[in-house]
């Protein structure tokens, strides 16, 4: 599988990353662990060999299971790790309220102190078996918190040999700016070299655009690189979400407004439409939107969750795939007609 090179670092990662959210359970509706192993080991062999996880996905069982799997071929995987969202300290703004697939509930607040981002590292590193991070990430914004601190805190563990590169998720342009500004003062600024800000990790799918008209264009010209979570809109991209699917309890699809019959109903009527591209592709819907997100101008890769070898196999040829512009566009126009209610 071909790979690319992640903004201005030396680390490559394949077109298709795999998604380790919901390997941890929370939010799924529970998970299955040693199928979880074995779809990161098919994952590897095939030639997906970047891991996206984090902490909170599972309160640490997320990087536990991918530490089991990464045994013994640690030198073969990019791991891709966050910090920023802590169900441990009650410091920083509250974010939101997790349930367990067993109904316990567990606030989440968002905390970019120096103090917690050591402290999550260490965690990680332990959870995960590793002694380095390749990317770490910012998982979302902390209001309560200078973005400066936090690239300076972030690049100090670089400068340890505990992370490689750094990343962020859900900024937008202002704050970008900032965070790219910090790394690139580090250590007696541009003129020493900096430390250059290695990806942007946004919400983009052909449902979801908005990065289109300020952060994705900002990307390619400071040549950070972009990797794209929900790309399947959780699944309701691949058209295997029927209007008579139904979610286990736990899974936060049930209260997700995207799920609701009226907006399933507008996607699946695209998807319909969208079904003769992936014909003439030989190709399924899920590996459709998959290429149409990792085929676009400046997006280094989509972050495709895996539960099982055979959603890994799947994706896996979702890389493969390379869309003409006449066709991402054609796609592109399907589904801007989906009007999305909340």
């Amino acid at each position: 599988m071909e790979t690319r090179r992640l903004g201005r670092t030396d680390i490559y990662v394949p077109p298709v990353i795999f998604g380790a959210w919901a390997i941890g359970g929370w939010y799924w509706g529970g998970t299955d662990d040693e199928q979880a192993i074995a779809a990161i080991r098919t994952a590897v062999d095939l030639g997906i060999t970047a891991i996206d996880t984090a902490p909170v996905y599972g309160r640490g069982h997320s990087e536990r299971i991918v530490g089991r799997a990464i045994r013994g071929m640690r030198d073969q995987v990019v791991i891709m790790t966050k910090v920023g969202l802590r169900w441990d300290d009650r410091r920083g703004p509250f974010f939101f309220e997790a349930t367990d697939p067993d109904g316990s509930r567990w606030p989440v607040h968002r905390n970019l102190r120096p103090d917690s981002i050591r402290h999550e590292v260490e965690r990680s590193l332990d959870r995960l078996g590793v002694d380095v991070i390749d990317v770490l990430q910012v998982h979302w914004p902390d209001p309560s918190t200078p973005v400066e601190e936090t690239m300076e805190a972030m690049a100090r563990l670089v400068e340890e040999g505990k992370v490689r590169a750094i990343g962020v998720s859900n900024f937008r342009r202002p704050l970008l700016e900032r965070a790219h500004k910090a790394l690139a003062e580090f250590g007696g600024g541009p003129a020493k070299g900096g430390l250059p800000l290695a990806s942007l990790q946004p919400h983009y799918s052909l449902l979801h655009r908005r990065i289109e008209d300020d952060e994705l264009p900002w990307c390619r010209v400071h040549e950070v690189g972009v990797v794209a979570y929900s790309p399947m809109e959780r699944g309701l991209l691949s058209g295997r979400i029927t209007m008579d699917r139904t979610f286990p309890p736990g899974d936060g699809r049930n209260d997700d407004p995207l799920f609701r019959e009226d907006n399933r109903r507008r996607v699946l009527e695209a998807l319909t439409k969208a079904d003769a591209i992936a014909r003439e592709l030989d190709c399924t819907l899920a590996q459709l939107a998959l290429a149409w997100v990792h085929g676009q101008p400046g997006v280094t890769a989509a972050i495709a969750g895996c539960r099982t070898p055979e959603q890994v196999e799947e994706n896996a040829h979702a890389a493969e795939i390379a869309l003409d512009e006449e066709t991402s566009r054609a796609l592109a126009r399907l589904f801007d007609e989906v009007e999305i209610r909340r």
